[in-house]
């Protein structure tokens, strides 16, 4: 792979060394960085140019000046590319400002976090971290957007997607109460939120109301999910110790220092409580209250306005508030409740997790487009294919540096995907671009990468280019038969057929612009109904 871009190395990816079990730095109830928006790469990252390992035992000395020691590529200036604004919020870490594109006058939110602040290793992983994680979950449209990461001497800057409309939280407080129809229909999209960063192997710690803002202040504007300074990526059956997140919203598990995703569902089932009654489950004057509480597990469901609330609200919240982590509903069975359901309408199931939703997308794609997006998978940078690279692993049971059917089919299986072997063998034979039986590393990146990474002008330039070997400005024939040829995939019947699929002015040659419309094709969001705009 990464025939253009020689910036990322292709071997298999090397063990996992970031495991919970030994992630004992105890960032103890830290509330995560903002209630504000998040993160997509800066021109250099976005460009595939995420940290050319700098620094590692070159005999040329790097200027120190020029490499940021947090992101771990070139420092860049951020007020270069943007005017930064007005003061937008304010957490732990950082300051969100407003801030304008200089060129397009697009508006989005920039979280500023201060070098100063980070004071040690476990702290600059921690934002590395964020950003990585940002990436991964690129594409998802109730959960903002990173727009590019940035660093310079001072500070590291996160420009991300704005939610003009405020905190989830702000919007309940003022509208005073709640539906259960309205709530029913709120947690769905949230445990829908939950349900995909679970299937993408990212847990986030630390989900409140604060950290769910609105796009803009309309009656139906969307939720997006924001605020991953605590996320991190797991594995299946991976055990975490480090006490995170926020006092109310804490489960016990947690406190007791050994947990999983399961955490992000009692976070949910607290604010669904919230949300139906108004007040916390687990109250006290003092955080040492609060999780005596928690530990306790005692819910008040004979308050008011508890009697006259539905049996089935009752069940849900019981259910998601479960002590026994291993008993709590997980995101898929929450949205298989009777109460979710309860205006008549089914949670958008059966439900595909993202991983799944990228290898249909991918299967439908004719073999052209499938050898651009290897060529574009390989100028991706560090930072943006970490999650994919971590997913990779928990797939590849057995260390091999490739995936097999078998391996394949309990990885998806283990994300809460029903599959016939019919199904799963056709995503083998998509992904399986050399028809070796197996999927291998860069074949697992291609066709699971999500594909708003074809949008980038640079990046479809020079995927044209790696076709047009003459340097013409078409493709033809020979070009095309030649590149399918190089990654195993000509089979020599379909190539006047793609031509001719492509070729817009028939000259039997393919352009730019052809080609670009082409790449382009078919790739909005794969299913827009499955990510409902909430009625706040």
């Amino acid at each position: 792979m990464g025939n253009c871009c020689p910036n990322r190395t292709t071997e298999e990816p090397a063990a996992d060394d970031n495991s919970g079990e030994n992630g004992e730095n105890d960032v103890a109830n830290q509330s995560a960085s903002d209630s504000t928006t998040p993160p997509k790469p800066s021109s250099s990252a976005m460009s595939g140019g995420a940290a050319p390992s700098v620094g590692g035992g070159t005999n040329k000395p790097a200027k120190p000046a020029q490499i940021g020691p947090v992101l771990g590529r070139p420092m860049e200036d951020v007020k270069s590319i943007y005017t930064i604004g007005k003061e937008l919020g304010r957490g732990q870490f950082g300051v969100t400002h407003l801030c304008t594109h200089k060129t397009t006058g697009e508006q989005f939110a920039c979280k500023t976090i201060a070098k100063r602040k980070l004071v040690n290793k476990e702290d600059i992983e921690d934002v590395r971290r964020e950003v990585q994680i940002m990436h991964h979950l690129t594409g998802q449209p109730n959960i903002v957007e990173l727009k590019g990461a940035y660093e310079d001497k001072q500070s590291v800057h996160l420009v991300m997607e704005l939610c003009a409309g405020g905190e989830l939280f702000d919007r309940i407080i003022a509208k005073g109460h709640y539906t259960e129809r309205a709530a029913a229909s709120l947690l769905r999209t949230i445990v829908q939120i939950v349900h995909t960063c679970h299937s993408m192997g990212v847990v986030h710690r630390d989900l409140k109301p604060e950290n769910f803002l609105l796009l803009n202040k309309e009656e139906n504007a969307p939720l997006k999910a924001t605020d991953f300074g605590l996320s991190v990526f797991f594995k299946q059956g991976e055990v975490f110790r480090d006490i995170v997140g926020s006092a109310y919203y804490i489960a016990p598990e947690v406190l007791k220092r050994r947990y999983g995703p399961e955490v992000d569902i009692w976070s949910i089932g607290v604010m669904l409580y919230i949300l139906l009654c108004g007040v916390p489950p687990f109250w006290a004057e003092s955080e040492h209250g609060i999780f005596n509480a928690i530990l306790r597990g005692h819910i008040d469901f004979t308050s008011d306005p508890w009697p006259s609330i539905s049996p089935m609200a009752k069940d849900l919240v019981r259910k998601m508030l479960n002590s026994d982590p291993k008993q709590r509903l997980t995101a898929f069975q929450v949205l298989d409740h009777p109460w979710i359901k309860e205006d008549g309408e089914a949670p958008d199931t059966p439900l595909d997790n993202a991983v799944l939703s990228r290898l249909k997308q991918f299967r439908a794609m004719n073999k052209f487009k499938k050898v651009a997006l290897r060529v574009i998978a390989g100028c991706l940078s560090e930072e943006e294919i970490m999650g994919l690279k971590a997913m990779f692993k928990n797939m590849d049971t057995d260390n091999s540096g490739t995936i097999t059917l078998e391996e394949l089919k309990q990885g998806l299986s283990k994300q809460g995907t029903k599959l016939s072997e019919y199904e799963v063998k056709q995503l083998m034979e998509a992904a399986d671009a050399d028809g070796n039986g197996t999927i291998d590393y860069d074949e697992f990146i291609t066709a699971t990468m999500h594909m708003n990474r074809m949008d980038r002008e640079e990046h479809l330039y020079t995927a044209f280019q790696y076709f047009d070997k003459d340097h013409s400005g078409y493709i033809t024939t020979e070009e095309l038969e030649q590149a399918l040829r190089e990654f195993g995939m000509h089979d020599g019947r379909d190539i006047k057929e793609i031509l001719s699929e492509v070729d817009g002015d028939n000259d039997g040659r393919i352009n730019y612009d052809e080609f670009v419309a082409m790449m382009r094709k078919g790739n909005p969001e794969a299913n827009p109904k499955k990510r409902r705009d909430v009625v706040i």
